[in-house]
């Protein structure tokens, strides 16, 4: 029963083809799969309709988990997607840590707690006369691993406890 999704042989990759990220995230995770020898199964995630289609051709395929790539579609579909993920028992990992707290594995993306204090230093920048143009890009400086052993459970899987350490947060 100890399996971890990352691990196994295929992994279906959730994405919105609308979003503007896709093209870098898709690169990224298509190189670190060949490292890994990991295939990939490409789910489009573009409709609400589309979505549970997504969800059953990756258990039809026995997909050892899913990647959702990061895009603004989703945020308002948490609930659903984590829903979708469970029906089926795939293991899912996102990048932002609410599909977490709604109920999903696990999440490793920027902390957006910490991007939005960021984003209020700008705000007052802005707000004392220093125009916009002129301030720097920030990319995000605070990562955070959040795992929702419930879920893991539910789906069998077993954490190794060296993941679980790095974690940011943990879920029980």
């Amino acid at each position: 029963m100890e399996r971890l999704a990352i691990l196994e042989d295929q992994v279906g990759v959730g994405f919105a083809p609308s979003s503007i990220r896709v093209a870098g995230n898709w690169a990224a995770v298509e190189a670190a799969s060949r490292q890994l020898g990991i295939v990939l199964m490409l789910l489009s995630l573009q409709k609400t309709d589309g979505l549970d289609g997504a969800f059953v051709r990756a258990a039809s395929e026995r997909v050892g988990g899913i990647l959702v790539l990061p895009s603004a579609l989703f945020a308002s579909r948490i609930p659903q997607m984590v829903a979708l993920a469970a029906q089926r028992r795939l293991p899912a990992m996102y990048e932002h840590r609410a599909f977490v707290e709604a109920g999903g594995l696990m999440s490793y993306g920027p902390d957006h707690g910490d991007m939005s204090r960021r984003l209020a230093v700008y705000v007052d920048k802005i707000l004392k006369g220093a125009k916009p143009a002129d301030l720097p890009i920030e990319q995000p400086t605070q990562i955070e691993l959040v795992i929702n052993l419930k879920t893991a459970k539910t789906l069998g899987l077993t954490i190794p406890p060296s993941l679980l350490q790095r974690a940011d947060q943990v879920i029980e």
